[in-house]
């Protein structure tokens, strides 16, 4: 059925009445089509698109961060919690690291067209796999507009048209930095309809960009847990997806102190709102009465609230109780639960029990040890000693990544240019014939 609908007002415009369904299906054929012609285009005409959308960024920061702005009033007006309000924000910084993840997805190697594994057959024929555009990818996402841009490089990158549904409370900024896109895709000589921003606020958009399987071959949503909850519900197209960042950082009792100290610091405090933030400190209990009182004097320099479990409160009585829900959150705030265990199985089963298989650590001088978290703690990050921060596509040279995936078909982990292709089988022949 069919959904009238107008868009909100959002700043000094307001856009035309759409009806939802005809307006996501005309995107839906747009998108086609623009894929097709995306899988002739050679890797230079998309790099110099992609560095035309720098340029456009740049010349018109002012004008993004002014819509920004108005966007950021809103939220604060609306009463949009302090993470949200974090990944909302924009500033020069962050748009100095949108230009640079730009200019690196067009200096990494495109993935389109290679060919790997050629064999030769008994008949004669040589098989391989070639990799190729998923095609139409449908990105729905909240809060950060940054998404906007970083989506739209790699997806153009890979040979795929998007189509881009951010959230009401990003309007103005995801309109703005559209328009950068727009004028980089046609400066380019690429059709506008290889990245299209959806321009309604109206949820019923997100209904109709995932049960369109004639057009979007892939989603992928990057919002809070409901938002994914709902699109892996509902979806008619494959999803790319996790959940919850329930990151950990355990310190081994063989652990450099100062070196955990540091990382355990910088894995919380770095960033509050963002997925591979540490939620839960797991400490070894044989260095718990040494290593508690000087992690917990430096999260009170950062203002982090702790919440212990018995044994940590017996160092640290000052500090909360840790409750049965404290072990699943994600946080997402300045608020750390903290657990003593008895060495890495304890370790490794509270991990299996409570997280999420995004981003866990463990710092440890142990080389033993440190082989073993890597190959049986099941998430789709897991670090030796470094920040849990470092789960991300530009740390790991993706250039950028398109999300965090935590399921084990198709993609894991950051999703960068790789995650957004597939492959394809490839026959090489000179004239054999089955017999």
């Amino acid at each position: 059925m069919s959904v009238s609908i107008s868009s909100k007002k959002h700043g000094a415009g307001e856009a035309a009445p759409v009806e939802v369904t005809a307006y996501m299906h005309s995107l839906g054929q747009a998108a086609r089509k623009a894929a097709s012609a995306l899988r002739r285009c050679d890797t230079g005409t998309k790099n110099a698109a992609l560095l035309a959308m720098a340029e456009q960024l740049d010349q018109t920061r002012q004008t993004v961060l002014a819509a920004n702005a108005r966007d950021m009033q809103r939220g604060r007006e609306s009463g949009l919690d302090a993470a949200l309000l974090d990944r909302l924000a924009l500033d020069d910084s962050r748009i100095d690291a949108m230009l640079e993840g730009l200019r690196q997805v067009a200096a990494l190697p495109d993935p389109v067209g290679e060919i790997d594994g050629l064999q030769s057959r008994p008949s004669g024929i040589q098989v391989g796999k070639m990799r190729v555009p998923l095609g139409v990818i449908g990105i729905i996402y909240e809060s950060r507009p940054n998404v906007t841009m970083e989506a739209a490089s790699l997806c153009l990158k890979s040979g795929n048209a998007c189509i881009l549904r951010g959230g009401s409370e990003a309007f103005d900024s995801n309109a703005a930095i559209g328009a950068c896109i727009q004028a980089g895709l046609v400066n380019a000589g690429l059709a506008e309809s290889s990245v299209q921003v959806v321009a309604t606020t109206d949820r019923a958009a997100v209904g109709e960009l995932i049960s369109m399987p004639e057009f979007v071959d892939v989603i992928i949503p990057r919002g809070g847990k409901s938002l994914i909850e709902r699109v892996s519900r509902d979806a008619r197209v494959p999803v790319i997806k996790h959940l919850d960042g329930v990151c950990h950082v355990y310190i081994d009792a063989t652990a450099d102190k100062a070196k955990a100290l540091a990382i355990a610091v910088n894995a919380k405090t770095h960033r509050y709102g963002t997925c591979n933030t540490m939620e839960t400190l797991l400490l070894d209990a044989s260095i718990a009465a040494e290593m508690l009182p000087v992690l917990a004097a430096a999260y009170a320099d950062h203002q982090v609230e702790l919440r212990g479990c018995e044994r940590t409160r017996a160092i640290l009585p000052d500090v909360g109780v840790a409750t049965e829900d404290d072990w699943h959150a994600e946080y997402l705030a300045p608020v750390l639960a903290v657990k003593v265990v008895d060495g890495i199985d304890a370790a490794m089963a509270h991990i299996e029990r409570y997280g999420s298989h995004h981003t866990d650590a463990i710092v440890t001088d142990h080389y033993g040890l440190a082989r073993r978290f890597m190959a049986e703690v099941d998430s789709s990050s897991v670090i030796v000693n470094a920040s849990t921060r470092f789960a991300d596509g530009f740390e790991y040279g993706l250039g950028a990544e398109i999300g965090i995936s935590t399921d084990k078909l198709h993609a894991r982990g950051p999703v960068g240019l790789q995650g957004l292709t597939t492959q394809k089988y490839v026959v090489f022949g000179d004239g054999q014939v089955r017999q």
